[in-house]
Parts: C-alpha cells; sequence; structure tokens
C-alpha cells in the first residue's frame, strides 16, 4: 500500500482526497491544511489522520507521497522540501506563477532526482489521450491544425481570481498543456493572443486585471497550427472540446453529458441532455486515471504523463501568451 499525505484540503483537496481513498493501491493517512476546521472534515470521510504541521509527514519515513493540493503559492516550497526528504511528488497545476522561482527550484531539487507528476489531468481523460495515441501512430496522416474549446459554465469569484494569475496562467494553461502533449517533439515557436470582455461579468474581470474570453493562436516548429477558444462563462454548461485535423482527416474529442439518450419529438430532433456543468464532473475519470500513473511512479519508477518540466514550459507559453496580449504583436518562442 502506498501512503499518501495530502496538503491542501479545499475543493480541488477534497476530490482528491475522495479518489485516493478509494484507490486500491492507496492509503491517505495525512490530511494537512492551514485551516484545521477545514481539514477536520477529512477524518470521518477518509478515516485519515489530519496533521497541524505537514513537517510531520516530511519526517514520517513511512510516507511514500506528498500530494500538493493547496494554494498555488505554497506548491514551490512543498515541493523543495518534499524533493529533499525523497518523497514522491504529486503537484497540482500551475507550479507557480512566477518563472523564476521555477527555474530556481528546478536547479535546487536536481541533487535530489526527485520523482514529480504534474496534475494535467486532461492528458488522462480518454477521449483526449485517443486522439494523442491516434496522431503518433498518423492515423490523421501529417498533424496539421489543433483546435482546442474550453468555455467555464460560470466565472470564479473574486476572491479566487485575485490571486489565480489570471486567464492565461490559471485557465489555459491546461491547454498549452495539452498542446504541447499532442506537438510531442515540434515544440511552439510563435505566439499570438487577444482578449475581450462583452458580458455582464466585465466589472468583475476588469476589477483583477483580467478577462473572460480569449483566443490564443500558436504555431509550431514545423508548422502545425494550434488555436485555443477560451470563455469564462457558457450558459449551456462545460464546453471541452479538441479537434485534430491531418493530411488524412480529422477526430473530435467531444462533450460530455449525463447521458447520451437522443429525444425526437413535435419540439425538435435529436435532442439532448445538457452538457456537464462543472470541471470535476467532466473531467472525473482523468482525475481518477491520473493516480494510477502515479503509483507506476511511486512503484516502479515509470514516467509520468506530465512531469516538472511540462509544468515550467506550460508556463513559459502562458507568460508569452501575456506577453503578446501586452505588445499586440506575435510573440516568439526561444
Amino acid at each position: 500500500m502506498i501512503n499518501v499525505a495530502l496538503f491542501g484540503f479545499g475543493r480541488i483537496g477534497q476530490m482528491h482526497g475522495e479518489n485516493l481513498f478509494k484507490h486500491p493501491k492507496f492509503n491517505l493517512k495525512y490530511v494537512y491544511d492551514k485551516d484545521i476546521k477545514l481539514a477536520k472534515k477529512a477524518i470521518s470521510k477518509f478515516k485519515t489522520t489530519v496533521i497541524k504541521n505537514y513537517k510531520t509527514a516530511l519526517k514520517d519515513k513511512e510516507i511514500h507521497v506528498i500530494f500538493i493540493a493547496s494554494s498555488t503559492a505554497t506548491h514551490i516550497n512543498f515541493i523543495r522540501e518534499a524533493a529533499a526528504y525523497k518523497k514522491t511528488i504529486f503537484c497540482e497545476k500551475p507550479l507557480d506563477l512566477d518563472l523564476n522561482k521555477i527555474i530556481s527550484c528546478k536547479k535546487y531539487i536536481k541533487k535530489f532526482s526527485p520523482r514529480i507528476q504534474i496534475g494535467f489531468n486532461r492528458r488522462y481523460d480518454p477521449g483526449h489521450y485517443f486522439l494523442k495515441n491516434a496522431i503518433d501512430k498518423k492515423k490523421i496522416g501529417i498533424l496539421q491544425k489543433i483546435i482546442i474549446t474550453c468555455r467555464d459554465p460560470a466565472p470564479p469569484p473574486y476572491s479566487y481570481l485575485k490571486t489565480a494569475g489570471g486567464i492565461f496562467k490559471d485557465m489555459i494553461i491546461h491547454d498549452f498543456d495539452l498542446i504541447r502533449f499532442y506537438l510531442k517533439n515540434d515544440p511552439i515557436s510563435e505566439v499570438f493572443a487577444t482578449t475581450s470582455d462583452l458580458s455582464e461579468h466585465a466589472k468583475l474581470f476588469k476589477s483583477v486585471k483580467d478577462f473572460e474570453i480569449a483566443t490564443v493562436v500558436l504555431k509550431s516548429k514545423k508548422g502545425v497550427l494550434c488555436t485555443i477558444n477560451n470563455a469564462r462563462h457558457c450558459t449551456y454548461g462545460h464546453d471541452q472540446r479538441v479537434e485534430v485535423f491531418g493530411t488524412k482527416g480529422m477526430l473530435i474529442s467531444n462533450n460530455k453529458r449525463d447521458t447520451e439518450i437522443e429525444l425526437s419529438n413535435s419540439n425538435g430532433s435529436n435532442l439532448k441532455t445538457k452538457l456537464l456543468n462543472f470541471f470535476i464532473e467532466r473531467y472525473k475519470e482523468a482525475y481518477y486515471l491520473q493516480l494510477h500513473d502515479l503509483a507506476g511512479l511511486v512503484t516502479k519508477k515509470k514516467k509520468p504523463r506530465a512531469d516538472f518540466n511540462d509544468g515550467h514550459q506550460a508556463l513559459i507559453l502562458a507568460i508569452a501568451a501575456a506577453k503578446s496580449l501586452k505588445l499586440k504583436k506575435i510573440v516568439k518562442i526561444n
């Protein structure tokens, strides 16, 4: 059994806690959160131990994994300490909002040769991963275009937005990573980004110097064109689709619904149920499947689909997009 210490028990931490509790290869031994009252919710739910000092988990030789689901600002410090204690590390995205902190951390932890998995869960979505395999096997010939649509059902609250780092680092970073995943050894060479605010939520985003909708166009070294369409609001649900287009055809990883049943009657034909309305529901399977990779990382030292470098490279693209928006021109990636 793989013993885990979960750091952070907010919304995403509670979801991870439930998956770890249900997974046959993991034992959720400790839960740590600065808010002790919040952390104590895990005791009855997961039959775990709540610790007041996170170092308790680091010093415990029986703990194999430090699972970081705390606020972004804490990620780098937890990674540095967990690496020094020779723990396997799982860290939610993004690694940090500051590229220099990531570079500094990368240099520091190198001497420990840490095993680190980053929580880019979309790599584990069965549909999105099917596209990856199809691209690699040339099922659609030479890859020419990647189009990603990502629209959240409603904007996050002000309390979240003011510290999240903006739409590129917080939301679109998933899409930057997925594009890199599909392109494999073909790096992004150019980035252009544009944004707008056109709904009743415009004041909210302006108050935190963020944006409600964005489009990012990227070009790879080989010439693959990539388009990311994002929105912080979507009246019809959590709209998450990926299209890959090549010389021999196209593949789409589509949205998910409560049921795939279609109704035809006097009101219309092929009427479908609404899209799933929350990212945890949309990627429920992906969040669970990434734990299989984590288990392999611990027991077999098997490289995960997303590692520290993937977190680093995704942030580079996010920063380039923000720079492009500011300069109103294409930004070259070295």
